[in-house]
């Protein structure tokens, strides 16, 4: 949670700048030179009230690892940042030409003492799958876990050959 100060040594609790919040923001700067020009009244305010879901799908783009999909001669190679996840905690399933990943960010149980003045960790499970644009030999798929990456190697069923298509 985040807090600004209020008086010498007196800390007043303040929340974090949602999705909302940022998109206002920069609406605002765009329309009329932004705040400072009269343009007061954030764009997004009516939304908030009527998606008050609007948070958990914040969470979850958060959540969401970003991915490398690599074709190589040989193999299609999938790289997934999950930092903060623990080898047990991930789970690799394809099905067909879809690669799906899960996981697990977890929350410390720890109690910490003194004042956030930031909190933006985010923690709890994601998902995301992938369509790969080959089939692919599941029985000779390969993962590795390494430094918060993860490496999954997919050699190819048959090999493609590539063209270049001129644009007349």
């Amino acid at each position: 949670m985040k807090t600004k100060s209020k008086a010498i040594g007196e800390a007043v609790p303040r929340r974090e700048m949602t999705l909302f919040d940022e998109m206002d923001r920069a609406f605002d700067d765009l329309m009329l030179g932004g705040p400072q020009r009269g343009w007061r009244h954030g764009w997004m305010h009516p939304f908030r009230e009527m998606w008050p879901e609007w948070a958990r799908l914040e969470q979850a783009v958060e959540m969401t690892p970003k991915v490398d999909l690599i074709d190589r001669e040989e193999e299609l190679l999938v790289r997934a940042e999950v930092p903060g996840v623990e080898k047990k905690d991930l789970e690799i399933e394809l099905v067909g030409q879809v690669l799906t990943l899960k996981g697990e960010r977890k929350h410390e149980k720890t109690e910490e003492k003194g004042t956030y003045y930031r909190s933006e960790i985010a923690r709890g499970s994601f998902v995301r799958s992938l369509r790969l644009p080959e089939n692919v030999d599941l029985e000779n798929a390969k993962a590795e876990f390494k430094d918060g990456v993860l490496e999954i190697h997919l050699p190819k069923t048959e090999k493609t050959e590539r063209r270049r298509i001129e644009v007349a």
